[in-house]
């Protein structure tokens, strides 16, 4: 079943919706847990710009917050964000306006217009749930191929307790439909962590460390 954002939808309603996806992922580890992955990737690069790639980076929200960690820490950076929405797109024009670090590229994320070893670290968040089996394995093998130093996933985590979380906080914060909607649906369809370490091998990544936020209903996983 697909969620509700992957169809034609309203601009108002989509850039509601994404607004909330950002409150929420401010909120429960979206940004922290993934920032938290690429400022490791970053000290053990020292001396150099670094690169990312945002893969599903959606509205640019997060590529916005890289921006001003790597600014608030005297580092130099250049962020790319990949969406394949247009619509989206429109939106991250406007986030990134006064972010000249930050360039926005129309791609899918199993077909990366990206030469390998492009970037230092390929990000991803609430990204690979939207996909069927075959298209994680894609794009985690595209995300890989790009990555000089580490991949790292952010997603949902598959339980009754991540479930129910989001089933009432998108209630209790007066979300829109459409997020009160697809909030438990990417529940339901998030991996587990034992399905993601099966597509990541099949996407020939051999090491694939992977941590379970319960509390916060969150996975991630890393390559190195």
């Amino acid at each position: 079943m697909l969620e509700l954002l992957d169809r034609p939808v309203g601009a108002a309603a989509r850039a509601a919706s994404l607004a909330d996806v950002d409150r929420l992922n401010a909120w429960f580890g979206g940004y922290a847990l993934t920032l938290r992955e690429i400022r490791r990737v970053a000290a053990q690069a020292p001396g150099r710009p670094l690169v990312v790639l945002d893969v599903g980076g959606g509205h640019a929200a997060f590529a916005a917050r890289l921006v001003r960690w790597a600014h608030s820490t005297g580092r130099a950076i250049r962020v790319v964000v990949v969406e394949r929405d247009p619509e989206t797109l429109s939106l991250a024009r406007r986030t990134c306006a006064a972010y000249p670090e930050i360039a926005l590229v129309r791609a899918d994320a199993t077909a990366l217009p990206f030469a390998e070893g492009a970037a230092d670290v390929v990000a991803t968040s609430l990204t690979l749930h939207h996909l069927e089996p075959d298209g994680v394995v894609a794009a985690l093998r595209e995300m890989a191929a790009a990555a000089r130093c580490a991949v790292v996933v952010n997603d949902l985590l598959r339980t009754h307790l991540a479930l129910a979380l989001v089933w009432l906080v998108t209630r209790l914060l007066r979300c829109h439909p459409i997020s009160r909607h697809d909030g438990p649906l990417s529940v339901r369809r998030a991996y587990s962590s034992a399905e993601l370490r099966a597509l990541g091998a099949l996407a020939g990544i051999e090491r694939l460390e992977i941590r379970e936020y319960r509390a916060l209903g969150r996975l991630v996983a890393v390559t190195g």
